[in-house]
């Protein structure tokens, strides 16, 4: 194995020492941060859309942090694997918060959820997204790990999909062709195409 530079040694040494269950205490500073702001006025004029997409961008941002963890490793020897699971946790607990900021406070009308889901491409597959992360955070714990064996690996490789259907979705929910959509969506794409058989070769090397 080849040595690891200085830098990258000295974040190794100290992330072995911090355990992975401070995240989910952190994680929830940042909605309640939007959920203050929102009462307050500090969102704008229309602080349920803000609020809306703050958490949705949240959640989009974590899951890159969940996409960037085996290329880290791969290009630096950093390895923050184990706190991966908590990142795709508090990234669906975002993501589930956004779709609640939606459904009760933004549309509230049942039958006009089902309208939007069905008519309008953006949530159509938004909400395709949310659903395939249900039974990722459902198994995200030692016991599926057990009982799945190798199939609990390929199960949660719909982490893939379900980022590149968020980024999607964020792309189509804006008005026009903005920078920062398609700044996320290259990212992803980027990250996945890391996982190529032969870049992983080139990157090892």
């Amino acid at each position: 194995m080849p040595q690891l530079p200085p830098l990258s040694q000295t974040i190794s040494r100290a992330t072995r020492k911090v355990p992975a269950w401070p995240l989910y205490f952190l994680s929830v500073i940042p909605p309640v941060w939007f959920f203050f702001l929102g009462m307050t006025g500090g969102l704008g004029v229309e602080p349920i859309k803000a609020l809306e997409h703050e958490l949705g961008e949240l959640g989009l941002q974590v899951l890159i942090l969940v996409l960037a963890i085996t290329p880290l490793r791969m290009a630096t020897g950093i390895n923050l694997i184990k706190y991966r699971r908590a990142l795709g946790l508090i990234a669906f607990f975002y993501i589930a918060l956004h779709l609640l900021v939606w459904l009760i406070l933004d549309v509230q009308i049942v039958s006009q959820i089902f309208k939007d889901i069905v008519k309008r491409p953006y949530i159509t597959i938004g909400m395709a997204a949310f659903v395939l992360m249900i039974p990722l955070a459902a198994t995200s714990n030692n016991w599926s790990i057990r009982k799945l064996g190798p199939a609990w690996r390929k199960l949660h490789k719909l982490t893939y999909v379900v980022a590149v259907l968020g980024s999607v979705h964020f792309v189509m929910l804006v008005k026009g062709w903005q920078v920062e959509p398609l700044v996320y969506l290259g990212i992803i794409l980027g990250l996945l195409a890391l996982r190529l058989p032969q870049i992983k070769r080139v990157i090892r090397t």
